[in-house]
């Protein structure tokens, strides 16, 4: 199935906006309309299932990454077909699917929760709601309205708490909300609320607090039990972002799209440790970094970088 044409806000990103998921032995990719796909390490092709081939109402594409858990595969596969979806690992068989239809531009990664006894939660982010399920059948267990808007960033969720942060032009915001409740828990399960949000880029949570860089390069540090706001502050030179935060070594690195990588620390102060920036790339840098074999990967619109010590 062929993809959106390429144009519009889909040339903002492209086609390949998810981060693939590994088990160390296969590859896990998301594709919108083209499906998703496993690999081996040779990268051979296993197996491919299509999840949908409907389209963002916004002409946005596809953005949400896999998530692996215990023998599934399971993708928000909201702008495809307003559905959750679940595959086997091994053969990409459906094993179940939620539907979440009327719930239009999510492109939110699912995520899990911790619980106490070793129960793990499904978190979703739907626009104006986040959903707790069963990560084994798709059964839902709770939802929870607060946080308005197109549902972008993905859930950070530890402790027995959902950490939302979302934005827009219906609004920005963040709350946390305590899982392993039943039915609507918006009276009842919210620990706390705040007015800082983010539009696209998702946060990490290091320690007792949640960071997070928003689209508009402007940092935000929050207690995580509290809420209570340590720090907002606009980078210099930072703005427009796509990418989430990355956290290593005890620093929060925030790449922005066109203004270099910001290095922060860990810590609830505002500091700029350090901006560095490929000024040979005047490309966009949409993509989230990552670590791996203490370096720090970079990936622009045109290459593939890995920065660390020789």
């Amino acid at each position: 199935m062929p993809e959106d044409p390429y144009q519009g806000q889909l040339t903002e990103h492209g086609y390949a906006s998810s981060t693939p998921a590994t088990d160390g032995q296969r590859v896990f990719v998301f594709f919108g309309k083209s499906g998703v796909l496993a690999f081996d390490r040779d990268g051979k092709q296993l197996w491919q299932t299509s999840v949908g081939t409907g389209s963002a109402m916004m002409g946005w594409g596809s953005a949400a990454s896999p998530l692996l858990y215990k023998n599934l595969v399971i993708v928000n596969a909201n702008p495809e077909s307003q559905s959750i979806v679940a595959l086997d690992q091994n053969t990409g068989r459906q094993v179940w699917r939620t539907e979440a239809k009327g719930y239009v531009n999510s492109f939110s990664s699912p995520s899990l929760v911790d619980m106490p006894g070793g129960k793990q939660e499904l978190l979703v982010f739907l626009p104006d709601e986040v959903w707790g399920l069963n990560p084994g059948d798709g059964a839902l267990y709770w939802y929870c309205t607060g946080v308005r808007g197109s549902a972008i960033p993905s859930l950070v969720g530890k402790g027995g708490l959902a950490y939302v942060v979302g934005g827009g032009m219906m609004g920005t915001g963040s709350m946390a909300i305590r899982a392993g409740g039943s039915g609507d828990v918006t009276g009842s399960r919210v620990v706390w609320r705040h007015s800082a949000g983010s539009y696209v880029p998702s946060p990490v949570l290091v320690g007792d607090h949640l960071y997070w860089v928003d689209e508009r390069g402007v940092a935000c540090c929050l207690k995580a039990d509290s809420g209570k706001e340590v720090y907002r502050q606009r980078l210099p030179e930072g703005g427009n972002t796509y990418a989430s935060v990355v956290a290593a070594d005890g620093k929060v690195y925030a790449v922005t799209r066109r203004s270099g990588t910001f290095v922060l620390p860990a810590q609830p102060e505002f500091k700029v440790l350090a901006h560095n920036r490929l000024k040979s790339d005047p490309t966009d840098f949409n993509a989230s970094p990552a670590v791996a074999g203490g370096g720090l990967l970079l990936r622009s619109n045109r290459f593939l970088y890995c920065i660390g010590a020789k």
